[in-house]
């Protein structure tokens, strides 16, 4: 116990905001389920308020928060937002081809929308502080504050893994001295949302092999079955409505094609990932349902987009997955890019069929939708659209900026002796 006692010490030598009422992030994980318990024994707040956000992450998790809350005497907060998290953000994501590096940003929506939602508990219900658990080596720490302080500039802001400088090993000393309710399966944690599901975050060391048993939808390539699959995919101003024909809403889409596309080996992410404070990890996601449908849109914006839209959307979208990687959701140039992007997904109208199999995803059928700009009737090389003479002089018109680089480059030659 004598490094408990230190432990204890280094967290009384620091000196702590005062706190009278505080509203909690609570998911019922270590880092939250902790947080409440130093909110009593540290900071000594008179009232404690969680806030638990249900944006899809399963029942069960909803459910083992509330126990675990039980157990420390507190009742959390329950706020589903499920259908504006899929109607709103995913629906954004989707539309702006979310990708940071790899990675189908997910979890950097929802500590942002989660971040809004406790501020303004926090502000109806009259604290003076809000609570959050990120660590300070992490991303959540910048997502969750550049919120609060947009939603409740003037509450205190308490982090108290970062701001006590304690190890994952600290905090598990700390709940079972202290006798909080709370084990980890995976170190690291295990944040799941239908959209993405980010496994032991930055607990991964380089060569650590992952153990079959850690997949939630994902059957591992090489253990998926030796049958194809195809699924269809039929899009609307750049969002699935349906899917294998029957018209559903976006949620449920999402939810069949992970255990589809789960089943056939799809959706493994494994990345080193560049943090908000440049520092790389190697970070594992779990992702079937994004990796269909952000394929299937791709081949169908190629389709029906120009190329000189589907080169701006390129920077667009970069842009964009980076700025919701930063935690700037609210920021008035993210809103721009979403204007822009809506208006470019107007067109972004069709069906695609793809083949799953082992891992891989094929496009194997594509509906001729009338937003295609895909002509063969004039670009076929069997084609008689046009006459191919008429391309001579283009080309001489197009060559003419090299003639002239290569008048140039004689002349330096020259000048050179």
């Amino acid at each position: 116990m004598e490094s408990i006692s230190e432990l204890e010490r280094k967290i009384k030598g620091i000196k702590t905001p005062e706190v009278k009422k505080c509203a909690i992030a609570y998911s019922g994980g270590l880092d939250s389920t902790l947080g409440i318990e130093m909110l009593k024994r540290v900071y000594k707040a008179k009232e404690i308020i969680p806030v638990t956000i249900d944006i899809g992450q399963s029942e069960e998790e909803i459910e083992l928060g509330k126990r675990r809350a039980e157990k420390l005497g507190i009742k959390p907060v329950i706020i589903d937002k499920k259908e504006e998290f899929s109607g709103q953000w995913l629906a954004k994501a989707i539309k702006a081809n979310s990708d940071y590096f790899g990675y189908p940003v997910s979890t950097s929506m929802t500590r942002q929308l989660i971040a809004a939602l406790v501020a303004e508990k926090a502000e109806a219900l009259g604290c003076d502080a809000v609570l959050e658990g990120s660590t300070g080596r992490g991303n959540d720490q910048y997502r969750m504050h550049n919120v609060f302080k947009m939603f409740a500039p003037k509450l205190k802001v308490l982090v108290p893994v970062r701001d006590f400088d304690l190890t994952r090993t600290e905090e598990l000393d700390l709940c079972r001295h202290w006798n909080v309710p709370v084990e980890e399966v995976i170190s690291g944690g295990d944040d799941k949302t239908m959209w993405c599901r980010s496994i032991a975050s930055g607990a991964i060391s380089l060569d650590q092999e992952l153990p079959d048993d850690i997949w939630m939808w994902v059957t591992p390539p090489e253990k998926a079955k030796n049958e194809a699959e195809k699924v269809t995919i039929e899009f609307a101003n750049g969002l699935p409505v349906s899917l294998n024909n029957e018209k559903a809403p976006l949620h449920q889409i999402i939810d069949k094609l992970n255990i589809i596309a789960g089943k056939n080996g799809i959706g493994i992410i494994d990345i080193f990932e560049d943090g908000i404070m440049d520092l790389k990890s190697r970070e594992i996601y779990e992702a079937p349902a994004a990796k269909v449908i952000l394929k299937a849109k791709s081949d169908l914006e190629a389709q029906t987009l120009t190329k000189q839209e589907r080169e701006f959307r390129k920077i667009v979208d970069a842009k964009w997955a980076f700025m919701v990687y930063h935690g700037e959701w609210f920021h008035p140039l993210k809103a721009d890019l979403d204007a822009f992007i809506e208006k470019s997904e107007e067109v972004v109208n069709g069906t695609v069929t793809l083949k799953l199999y082992k891992g891989n995803i094929t496009v194997t059928e594509r509906e001729k939708t009338p937003f295609s700009l895909f002509f063969p009737e004039i670009r076929s090389i069997h084609s008689r659209s046009f006459n191919q003479q008429w391309a001579a002089d283009a080309a001489k018109i197009r060559g003419l900026q090299f003639e002239i680089l290569a008048k140039r480059r004689e002349k330096i030659i020259k000048s050179r002796g």
